[in-house]
């Protein structure tokens, strides 16, 4: 692995490095009103420099979000580009420090080309119009006569040409244009938006120049390893560590208090053993020997508490969507069909696990991690350390993964509180085995269904309840009932055409770290209610496709009345994102037309499942197939997966995400689950935390994307949710047996 030594930037020293004295600097208020619910409530919408047109011609674009993989780096540039009539080969990107100026930095919810799309090509439309202006000005003709070209500005009737370079000056000197002064472009007119364009850190990433969070090196920075309660809560209660201090490189032992409830991003707390590199600081750890307070959780055991999760989800619980009278059209009798399901822990296990360099001094700490939201880092630190949060400079390395897991920045704390105490750079780095012992885990889930059919096993009442861990409980210990954002995520947006419908929630109590991961609560919620409809269409003796458009009805848009809170998943609003059956049923069609399906029936052994689910306002069907043998083995040949998330600015991208996420949601279907025993995470790497290798994972992925001219949706969490229900579809179909619990692994299956 290459190490790459940075050096320290001040936010103006940034501003300065990456344009110059005499570059078209834009800084017009362009951010969305509503960037991310929490940037709403932590700041206010302040002047944001998104892109500088240096005299060269050289245009400098500031990326805002993180890059993982998802090509976001490249996407929002594209469609500023796009717009400014850019050369996309003399633009260079730079990515952005922690700073509220650019709104919401938070590259999670599949939201940034959704909330940034229009920001990015107002700011690049914006750019276009001063230029054209500013060229109309220098040759004194009308500005309508002038049109940017390719990185020029052409006068139309005399043919006359400047670079943008050469007007950056005048440019600079335009009043920035309002918003109903702007002419967007037509898809027909998009040079970039909808084309493979290869992302911009391809080479980068290909020839390991690249920098990624444990590639950061700064002058005189020390190592450390951390040492921290098995038990979620627990405390140092006193520690040994002379063995420790007698490794070779070891030259310190320094103790970090355990956090104060609500331990939110927080280190979590214990000892670190400060070392010359980063293996002399593990070995001094295993050295350690120290005495803890367990606290209250240690007695928690997973398999007592998925029995509790259960024992609830099937009781009456608090309704949190209701339609019809439920009650009533049960009382009444009939064909009842009802099923529990239940879904694990889950830990997010990037390839990279966390890791943080920190330098405090002068009452100034900057860092430099791998993380998808720099503000929470800001947030993290400053009380931590007792600074103003202006005084932590966040700069964000590539990510080598993240799923949710690198937007909470306990990590970076311990590495900021290191360096305080140390008074030099300290460099923490996670191993796997503690990036899985210490996650934030995707909730585990107890759910309930049941439904009254009629003559045509059609439901007439269904009820669903849902009772987990709320991810609230980061932020308040005393949370038990889901966050309206979780009952947002495929619980109380059931878009099917039934009467009578109640969908309940039930208190759960934490006693792990609870955090989002890719997809959240859609994962366990997808899976109950979609595998449920698999029964439903069975116990029908239906088609699952032809029974899954009866139960969608009618194209419609589907008006979503939550009980007592906000609809979280339409933060813009349902007359901009509605809840639209026919976009459901378009994605099912697709999806069975591709597979194959009306001419692959089961057999012995081996059939296909489909599943549909709309999710972060997109809409997505899958269709597996599965081989089951006679030792009760799964291999999946083949995945369809018809995607329709609006317009799309970067296919290759999408189509690699949605490729990604049929192997993400293999992994979690067969073989995800963390478990615990007193208190204790049992599993620790990937061989008992294992995820899909090339004989797991799905032979063939196809991705269909259905073309769309409505606005962008997400693409990197949508693909998730269908998976598991999908093949948990087929393998009912291939074997009779029904897989109501996760991971399948656990299901005999022969």
């Amino acid at each position: 692995m290459s190490v790459h030594q940075v050096s320290q930037r001040t936010r103006r020293a940034f501003l300065s490095d990456v344009f110059s004295a005499g570059a078209f600097v834009l800084g017009a208020s362009l951010l969305p009103k509503q960037a991310h619910a929490a940037t709403a409530a932590t700041s206010a919408f302040k002047p944001s420099v998104f892109l500088g047109l240096e005299p060269s011609g050289t245009l400098i674009v500031v990326a805002h979000r993180s890059e993982m993989g998802t090509g976001i780096r490249t996407a929002l540039p594209m469609v500023l580009a796009d717009e400014m009539e850019a050369d996309w080969k003399r633009v260079t990107i730079e990515q952005a420090l922690g700073d509220p100026k650019y709104g919401s930095q938070n590259t999670d919810g599949s939201c940034s080309i959704r909330d940034f799309y229009k920001t990015m090509r107002v700011a690049g439309s914006s750019a276009r119009l001063m230029l054209e202006r500013a060229a109309a000005k220098q040759w004194n003709v009308p500005p309508a006569e002038c049109e940017a070209k390719n990185h020029e500005v052409v006068h139309t009737k005399s043919g006359k040409k400047a670079g943008f370079g050469e007007l950056a000056k005048a440019a600079a000197a335009q009043p920035v244009p309002k918003e109903n002064e702007l002419k967007f472009k037509t898809p027909a007119q998009y040079r970039y938006v909808g084309k493979d364009i290869p992302i911009y850190d391809m080479d980068a990433i290909c020839n390991g120049k690249g920098i990624f969070g444990m590639d950061v090196k700064v002058p005189g920075m020390v190592y450390a390893s951390i040492e921290r309660c098995p038990v979620y809560g627990g405390k140092v209660k006193s520690f040994d560590a002379s063995a420790a201090k007698k490794v070779a490189g070891v030259s310190d032992v320094v103790q970090i208090e355990a956090f104060k409830p609500p331990h939110s991003f927080q280190a979590l707390g214990g000892v670190a053993v400060i070392a010359n590199n980063t293996w002399a600081a593990m070995q001094g750890r295993k050295a350690l020997k120290v005495d803890w307070d367990l606290g209250p959780h240690a007695s928690y055991d997973s398999a007592a508490y998925r029995k509790e999760l259960l024992d609830a989800a099937r009781k009456p619980q608090k309704v949190v969507r209701n339609i019809g009278n439920v009650d009533a059209e049960f009382a009444k009798g009939g064909k009842l069909h009802e099923a529990s399901y239940y879904a694990p822990l889950l830990s997010h296990a990037p390839m990279e696990p966390p890791a943080a360099v920190a330098d405090f001094r002068d009452g100034q700490c900057t860092v430099w991690t791998a993380t998808q939201n720099p503000q929470a880092v800001q947030e993290t630190l400053a009380p931590a350390l007792g600074i103003p949060k202006e005084k932590v400079i966040c700069n964000v390395t590539l990510l080598g993964g993240g799923f949710g897991r690198k937007s909470k920045p306990d990590y970076v704390a311990e590495a900021a509180i290191l360096s305080k105490k140390l008074g030099k750079p300290v460099k923490v780095v996670w191993s796997r085995e503690e990036d899985i012992r210490f996650d934030f885990y995707h909730s585990v889930a107890g759910m309930h269904m049941k439904a009254v059919l009629d003559a045509k096993g059609r439901p007439t009442a269904w009820l669903q309840r849902s009772v987990f861990p709320s991810i609230g409980t980061t932020f308040d210990p005393k949370a038990e009932y889901a966050m309206d954002l979780e009952m947002g995520m495929g619980w109380v947006d059931l878009p099917f055409d039934i009467p009578n419908h109640r969908a309940e929630n039930g208190p759960a109590k934490n006693h792990v770290r609870i955090g989002w991961l890719r997809s959240v609560a859609h994962v366990y919620h997808a899976f109950a209610i979609h595998s449920f409809i698999g029964e439903l269409a069975a116990a029908a003796n239906r088609d699952p496709v032809e029974y899954y458009l009866d139960l969608l009805g009618k194209p419609r848009k589907v008006e979503i009345k939550p009980e007592g809170f906000k609809y979280w998943n339409n933060d813009q609003g349902q007359d901009k994102y509605p809840v639209d059956t026919a976009r459901l049923r378009r994605v099912i069609e697709v999806a069975a037309e591709k597979s194959g399906w009306a001419k692959k029936k089961p057999t012995k052994g081996r059939a296909l499942g489909i599943a549909a689910h709309r999710s972060f306002l997109s809409y997505i069907a899958a269709v597996v197939e599965v081989e089951v043998d006679n030792q009760g083995k799964v291999r999946i040949p083949r995945v369809d997966l018809a995607v329709d998330c609006g317009t799309i600015i970067h296919p290759e991208r999408v189509r690699s995400q949605f490729e990604g996420a049929a192997v993400f949601g293999t992994s979690l279907a067969m073989m995800g689950e963390i478990t615990a025993a007193n208190g204790r995470i049992q599993q620790s790497n990937y061989h008992d935390y294992p995820v899909a290798r090339m004989n797991d994972a799905p032979y063939e992925t196809h991705v269909h994307i259905v073309p769309s001219t409505d606005l962008p949706a997400g693409v990197g969490e949508p693909g998730v949710p269908v998976i598991a229900p999908a093949i948990c579809n087929a393998i009912f179909r291939a074997t009779g047996k029904r897989v109501r619990e996760l991971p399948i692994k656990r299901t005999k299956l022969v």
